[in-house]
């Protein structure tokens, strides 16, 4: 697209994050940059994920609360991540991770364990025991 039609509709980007940075054609027919406060299309498909994200942590919050799952499956969701990514951070084999949203093996964790995931999520060992904090 060229350089004065790079789209510059109310979005995510307008909002909260500034403008994004596109590549567009200028007058010369070189490719140069040009920033974007977004568009339609886009706008919609980012709010439909940041929506499913929300409901995805809500529903992990509640599943805890309830004790059906560990407090590792919320903030793996808060932080975005997948059962792989997270195992790749823990240094560990994804079977083990996914073993750990078990509420009673979560309880036995050494405190080793528990640290490693808290330094994973940039959150205390309190924290990360207790999700109402």
């Amino acid at each position: 697209m060229k350089k004065e039609e790079v789209p510059q509709d109310k979005s995510f980007f307008k909002e909260e994050h500034g403008k994004e940075l596109c590549y567009a054609v200028d007058e010369d027919g070189n490719y140069t940059t040009a920033l974007s406060s977004g568009w339609e299309a886009k706008t919609i498909a980012l709010d439909n994920a940041l929506k499913e994200i929300g409901e995805r942590i809500a529903d992990a919050r509640q599943r805890v609360l309830e004790n059906k799952i560990s407090p590792i499956v919320y903030y793996m969701e808060v932080c975005k991540m997948e059962p792989a990514v997270l195992a790749s951070y823990m240094g560990m084999w994804q079977w083990r991770v996914k073993r750990h949203f078990k509420p009673a093996v979560f309880k036995r964790l050494r405190e080793k364990t528990l640290q490693k995931y808290a330094e994973v999520f940039e959150i205390t060992i309190e924290q990360l025991k207790d999700i109402e904090h």
